[in-house]
């Protein structure tokens, strides 16, 4: 079968992927659609250390073809948007609510496909860039039929970060001001879930002027190019600062910018060893700098929230997908990307 492998100094479409059956609690999905994040690139570049060869991809939608022993909410027939998310649900962590801190869930890749007979590495415990993957049950969430594949497989991810970081982790409640450094695939997300909490003000920074439509459709308020402009529109900082970047230089600014009891979120990725500054005394009004992993999500819930938000018309998802390709373009999608020409770029199989 088909599927984007990077080998560790390049990457390929192949044809001659494979992947074991579904075993016990797994579920082996088709993939219609995958959204190409810059996560994906990240590995790529080095800037995400990961093993290799690795079949790359972890934003994706598909139809269940089989199930292994044990799995009951889902059959085959099913759409389902898949999470990165192979929490255990037993431990502490998944007991409290708080799945993206199950310790299952984080740096244990495993190697469900071979090529030539020898293993590879699945990506975000996902995959989703080949025609057929194996998950664990509880990342496979069942969507209603009649959501896009392309819009289903954005929730997985894209919807699940930034929409999750704004409801779940920085709790943005109406009449906030909020700061959105960074208007791609997680900060028109970002800048969404803020118009659905009811914020006031939502102030989108992105140095390429060509994308204030977009972010204004999305729910932005006030659209700069740089960060310069940001206390002439909120003199007192901001209530929440989301870096959606990954540059230690914007999560500085993002830190500077805050009201009093203000919070900048983190999600951009910059690179493992990345080290970033603030002024410790500029902290003492009750200011806070928050990590955020995967939008603090709980995917099964979440995920069905915004289905019925998007069936609502009120989460954005048909405009989030700027382009779709075949498969074996990929290189064309990533040079989209990379450039910026698309808010997110979506494999078809």
């Amino acid at each position: 079968m088909r599927g984007v492998v990077f080998d560790g100094k390049q990457v390929q479409v192949v044809d001659d992927l494979a992947v074991r059956d579904p075993g016990p609690g797994e579920v082996l999905v088709a993939i219609s659609a995958a959204g190409l994040c810059h996560s994906d690139l990240s590995v790529v570049d080095g800037t995400i250390p990961f093993p290799a060869p690795v079949v790359l991809g972890h934003e994706g939608a598909g139809v269940v073809e089989a199930v292994g022993a044990g799995v009951s909410h889902v059959a085959p027939g099913d759409h389902v948007a898949l999470s990165t998310l192979a929490n255990c649900g037993t431990c502490a962590e998944c007991d409290r609510g708080r799945p993206t801190m199950c310790r299952q869930a984080i740096g244990r890749p495993g190697k469900p496909f071979s090529r030539a007979g020898r293993p590879v590495h699945q990506f975000a415990s996902n995959s989703a860039f080949a025609e057929r993957t194996v998950v664990k049950a509880v990342q496979a969430v069942r969507i209603p039929k009649d959501i896009p594949m392309p819009c289903a497989a954005l929730m997985g991810c894209g919807v699940l970060t930034g929409v999750g970081a704004v409801l779940n982790r920085a709790r943005v409640d109406r009449g906030d001001t909020v700061l959105v450094i960074g208007t791609g695939g997680i900060g028109l997300n970002v800048i969404q879930g803020a118009r659905i909490a009811g914020a006031l003000r939502i102030v989108a920074v992105d140095a390429n002027p060509a994308k204030e439509p977009v972010a204004r459709q999305f729910g932005a308020t006030d659209f700069l190019t740089s960060t310069k402009g940001v206390k002439d529109i909120l003199p007192t900082g901001a209530d929440h600062a989301f870096e959606c970047v990954g540059r230690t230089e914007l999560i500085r600014q993002a830190v500077d910018l805050l009201d009093r009891h203000g919070q900048a979120i983190l999600l951009g990725v910059p690179p493992a060893t990345a080290e970033a500054s603030f002024l410790v005394s500029s902290m003492y009004l009750d200011k806070s700098i928050l990590g955020c992993r995967y939008g603090s999500s709980r995917p099964q819930r979440d995920i069905a929230l915004y289905a019925e938000l998007y069936r609502q018309g009120r989460l954005l998802l048909d405009e989030l997908v700027t382009e779709t390709y075949p498969v074996e373009d990929f290189e064309k999608a990533r040079a989209d990307a990379e450039a910026g020409r698309v808010a997110r770029g979506v494999l078809t199989f």
